[in-house]
């Protein structure tokens, strides 16, 4: 079975800075060779025990920024595993310039609004990303051949759209160089208000409720008054017939 290889860590990585490759084995193995773009670059002696082989890269150099496999050997019975799935060891270059971003719409739109990021890489050509803080790869990308500006559309948004969106580039000269992420913007998404009117329906309906109560109070004493008093002027000519019959 095939090993799987990863980065530590594996984001934001600058030129100068330490990285570690993991590479995490689905069984013991006598030996893990780690390759870099096609070529032996490491190799460490395993025991029984261990299921994952550490390299770390010092100092990372712009030729360090590539790609990545790994594999094993085992001795019982003798032989190779497939190839890890590569990963891609990304520096970012401070050399480059961060790339400008800009939003074609209010900062605070409703849902369901089409919302576009335009991102410039100052001319370098190139990859260009959208990236979304908080999440650890980049939400789109783009490769504007022909021009340096990237236009990315968010379509039909939803309050999980909610946040802040920066840019970054890979030149076209080093597709495993990034620039530095550029400013950022910010975006918010509220739910749809209600329609014109409603309030005001709204308001109105309150209304007709308040003068409905009312009216039924005022019905309810009136019946409550004309009972007492009938059963008062009862009374009142039960006892004058009564005077009359002494």
């Amino acid at each position: 079975p095939r090993p799987s290889l990863s980065l530590h860590p594996s984001q934001g990585l600058s030129l100068g800075d330490t990285v570690t490759l993991r590479c995490h084995l689905p069984q013991p193995a006598a030996w893990v060779e780690l390759c870099q773009d096609g070529l032996l670059r490491s190799y460490k002696d395993m025991d029984k025990h261990q299921v994952m082989a550490e390299f770390s890269l010092v100092c990372v150099k712009l030729e360090d920024a590539m790609k990545y496999w790994c594999q094993y050997w085992v001795l019982e019975p003798p032989g190779v595993s497939e190839k890890s799935v590569p990963i891609e060891l990304v520096v970012t270059d401070h050399r480059y310039s961060p790339p400008n971003i800009s939003m074609n719409q209010e900062k605070i739109v409703e849902v369901g609004t089409n919302v576009t990021i335009q991102c410039c890489n100052q001319g370098y050509g190139g990859i260009i990303f959208l990236h979304k803080d908080g999440h650890s790869a980049p939400v789109q990308h783009q490769d504007p051949r022909g021009g340096g500006t990237a236009t990315f559309i968010l379509v039909a948004v939803t309050p999980a759209d909610s946040g802040t969106y920066r840019c970054s580039y890979r030149p076209k000269a080093s597709l495993f160089v990034s620039s530095p992420l550029g400013d950022s913007v910010t975006l918010e998404v509220t739910s749809t208000p209600a329609r014109p009117g409603a309030e005001l329906v709204s308001r109105g309906n309150l209304v007709v409720a308040v003068v409905r109560g009312c009216a039924a109070v005022l019905i309810f004493g009136l019946g409550v008054f004309f009972v007492i008093d009938a059963r008062s002027l009862w009374i009142r000519r039960d006892e004058s017939l009564g005077g009359e019959g002494i």
